[in-house]
């Protein structure tokens, strides 16, 4: 059973606490914000003491595993500073996208817990459902062949104004995070972005994208639509098939090449994903278990490395956009 507290009590950090009230193997100990308010009002909820200082938490309760689901600035500006406190006090951390919006801050988390053997993970949700699952075993049989592209789209109405790169840092963890998943690490970028009717920022962006495996793909995602249609498509192709994941888990379907037959996972209607929340069910308690088992750090699901690796692309994505040019990773 593993001692787990929650640092950051907003919207997300009160889903991680519910997530780790839910997991068999997970024991909810304590949560912590600098926001009285917030920290006395989730304790309150979740019967578990209130924190306000990150150091008191951990010295008091010295938990096994510890979510950092803080904001700030462009959603990544605070995750830093308790991550580093956490690793430091010997606890794995589960820590929310994006890892953080400065690279160095990134670097730092990661190369921490790799010299103190800590598992790190980040909140890499996309990947942790069934259909993402079926779909990398259809890859892992080698049913796609040598693999030759990639397409990803991803679309929200988000009206925040932050930063004029909010919109690529703080959605597309996810997308290129879900690109790696399945054609590795990418090696060049170039980025386009458009500003919609009454937006400031670049709100709406294009990457074009070149693998080191020699697989080219293409990235669409915006802050500007409706989430009342489908808001997200992956399709992954090579010579022997192509495969389409809908939704994060709503459908993955398989087109073999030369078959007119297709195979198909369809999200069940009584016992499957019910909503996106269950996305964090599964993240949250995958991490909690590999900790539970004993996996090596550097074999975690959607690591620290991950995070990290995405926002270089993202980095390099916002220099292409700056720049004109097509930038290397």
């Amino acid at each position: 059973m593993q001692r787990v507290c929650v640092v950051g009590m907003g919207v997300i950090g009160n889903r991680h606490a519910d997530m780790y009230k839910l997991s068999p193997l997970a024991e909810l100990v304590g949560v912590c914000d600098k926001d009285r308010a917030r920290a006395d009002a989730g304790a309150a909820r979740l019967g578990v003491p209130a924190f306000y200082d990150v150091d008191a938490m951990l010295a008091a309760l010295q938990p096994d595993i510890v979510s950092v689901a803080t904001g700030g600035y462009e959603y990544g500006s605070d995750h830093y500073a308790p991550t580093m406190q956490a690793l430091a006090a010997g606890c794995h951390v589960l820590g929310e996208k994006p890892i953080s919006n400065t690279i160095s801050e990134a670097e730092e988390m990661v190369a921490l817990a790799k010299e103190k053997k800590l598992c790190y993970g980040i909140n890499l949700n996309h990947r942790f459902t069934p259909a993402a699952r079926i779909a990398k075993k259809w890859q892992n049989e080698g049913r796609l062949g040598h693999l030759l592209f990639i397409n990803m789209s991803m679309w929200i109405l988000n009206p925040t104004e932050s930063s004029p790169y909010f919109q690529i840092k703080a959605l597309h963890p996810h997308t290129v995070d879900v690109m790696r998943h399945f054609c590795g690490d990418v090696e060049k970028v170039q980025c386009f972005a458009t500003v919609a009717p009454g937006r400031k920022i670049w709100t709406t962006a294009h990457f074009s994208m070149q693998f080191k495996n020699g697989v080219v793909g293409g990235l669409t995602g915006s802050y500007d639509i409706e989430r009342g249609h489908p808001m997200e498509r992956c399709e992954v192709a090579g010579t022997g098939g192509r495969l389409v994941i809908d939704d994060m888990y709503r459908e993955a379907t398989l087109f073999p090449a030369g078959n007119p037959e297709k195979l198909v996972y369809t999200n069940p209607l009584f016992g499957g994903f019910e909503s996106f929340t269950d996305t964090f069910k599964d993240r949250i308690h995958t991490f909690v278990r590999e900790v539970e088992e004993g996996v090596a750090p550097e074999a975690i699901d959607g690591s620290g490395a991950d995070g990290l690796a995405a926002q270089r692309v993202l980095q390099a994505a916002i220099e292409s956009l700056n720049t004109g040019t097509v930038v290397t990773v």
